[in-house]
C-alpha cells in the first residue's frame, strides 16, 4: 500500500495522448502509460448542463490533468489544468443535442504549438478553400499553422505554385513534399523540433505517410484511395499523440471531408485573414463584415486587384458557414 502512496506524490500529473471511448490514456512524469477513467463528477456536470452545453468533449487529447493512481495501477483523472488553446471545429449534428438549432463545438486537440495544414496536389486534388478554413481554425486558436503540399511528383505542371507563392507572401511557412522523390523533409522536421504539432487535412492527403517519412519508426497505418470518390478512407480513429522526443511531439488526427471552424463572429472573420490586415482597417464601418457594406475597403482592394480574389470568396464561403451560429 505504501509503493501506491509514493506514486501518488510522484505522478499526480499526467498528459492525455489518446482517448478510447470512456477509458482515458495519459503519459506520467516518467513517460509511462497510465489508463484513466473520469471522476464522476465531470459526468455529473455535463449531465446537468446538458441541454445548454455547447461542446462535445469534456477532455482531450494535449491536456494535461491531475489525477489519483489506483491500486491496480490504473488511474482516475481528478481535473483538466487550464490549456493555453485548442483547436476545434463545428461537431457533426448529434441527435439528441443543439436542441435549438445550433452547432456544438468538437474540440481537436489542445495546448498546440503549430498547425500543420496538409494538402494534396492530386488524389485528392488540391483544395486551397478547405486550406484557407484550417488557417481560420488557427489563426482564431492563436496557434502557428505551417501548410505542406505534398504529392507534388503527381503534378508535373506545376499548378500548385502559385497557392505555394501566395500563401508565402502572406508569411506562411509552406512546404512542397513528395514521399516518392524524397522532396522536402529535411526543412519540414526541423520547423517541427521542440515543438507540440498538429497535423490536419481532409482525407486521403498523406497525413501519417508524411509522419511515417518524417519519423520511420511511427510506422502509422496508410489510409487508401477510393476511386470512385477520390477521398481517402481515413485510417486514424481518433487523435493520437506521440512523443517524439523529450521536447518534440506530433498529434495524427483522423481525415476529415470539411471543416467548420467554430466560434467566430462575422464581423472578426476578416482578422484571420492575414492578406486583409492592410486594409481591414479602412473600412467605413468597424463591424464590416466586407459582403455588402458601402465604403468596404476590402470589396475595393480585391476590385484593384490587391486581394487575390480566391481568398476573398473563401472568406464568402467560410462567412456564409458562420450564419448559422448562435452561440455567442
Amino acid at each position: 500500500m505504501r509503493c501506491f502512496s509514493v506514486l501518488k506524490e510522484l505522478f499526480i500529473k499526467g498528459l492525455v495522448y489518446k482517448i478510447e471511448s470512456k477509458d482515458y490514456y495519459l503519459f506520467n512524469e516518467g513517460n509511462n502509460s497510465i489508463r484513466c477513467s473520469l471522476r464522476g463528477k465531470f459526468q455529473k456536470d455535463y449531465n446537468l448542463k446538458k441541454d445548454k452545453l455547447y461542446e462535445v468533449d469534456i477532455v482531450v487529447v494535449g491536456d494535461v490533468v491531475e489525477y489519483e493512481l489506483n491500486e491496480d495501477g490504473t488511474g482516475v483523472i481528478e481535473k483538466i489544468l487550464p490549456r493555453k488553446n485548442y483547436i476545434s471545429r463545428k461537431a457533426p449534428r448529434i441527435k439528441g443535442f443543439g436542441t435549438r438549432g445550433e452547432r456544438l463545438e468538437q474540440k481537436i486537440a489542445s495546448n498546440v504549438d503549430n498547425l500543420v495544414v496538409v494538402a494534396s496536389c492530386k488524389n485528392p486534388k488540391f483544395n486551397s478553400r478547405s486550406i484557407d478554413r484550417f488557417i481560420v481554425a488557427a489563426e482564431s486558436s492563436h496557434v502557428n499553422p505551417f501548410i505542406i503540399i505534398n504529392k507534388i511528383d503527381l503534378d508535373p505542371e506545376k499548378t500548385y505554385e502559385p497557392f505555394s507563392a501566395m500563401y508565402k507572401e502572406m508569411g506562411y511557412s509552406v512546404f512542397e513534399t513528395s514521399i516518392k522523390e524524397n522532396i522536402g523533409f529535411d526543412d519540414l522536421k526541423k520547423n517541427l523540433e521542440g515543438k507540440i504539432n498538429l497535423f490536419w487535412g481532409q482525407s486521403g492527403v498523406g497525413k501519417s505517410s508524411i509522419l511515417n517519412k518524417l519519423f520511420p519508426d511511427l510506422q502509422l497505418k496508410i489510409g487508401e484511395i477510393s476511386d470512385f470518390s477520390s477521398k481517402g478512407k481515413h485510417t486514424t480513429v481518433t487523435s493520437l499523440l506521440i512523443k517524439i522526443d523529450e521536447n518534440t511531439i506530433v498529434i495524427d488526427t483522423p481525415g476529415i471531408r470539411e471543416i467548420d471552424p467554430y466560434g467566430i463572429k462575422e464581423e472578426d472573420l476578416g482578422h484571420y485573414f492575414k492578406d486583409f490586415g492592410p486594409y481591414i482597417n479602412d473600412c467605413k464601418f468597424s463591424t464590416c463584415t466586407h459582403h455588402h457594406e458601402p465604403g468596404c475597403a476590402i470589396i475595393k482592394e480585391v476590385e484593384n486587384g490587391n486581394v487575390n480574389r480566391e481568398r476573398y470568396i473563401s472568406y464568402l464561403n467560410i462567412l456564409e458557414s458562420i450564419e448559422d451560429d448562435m452561440n455567442f
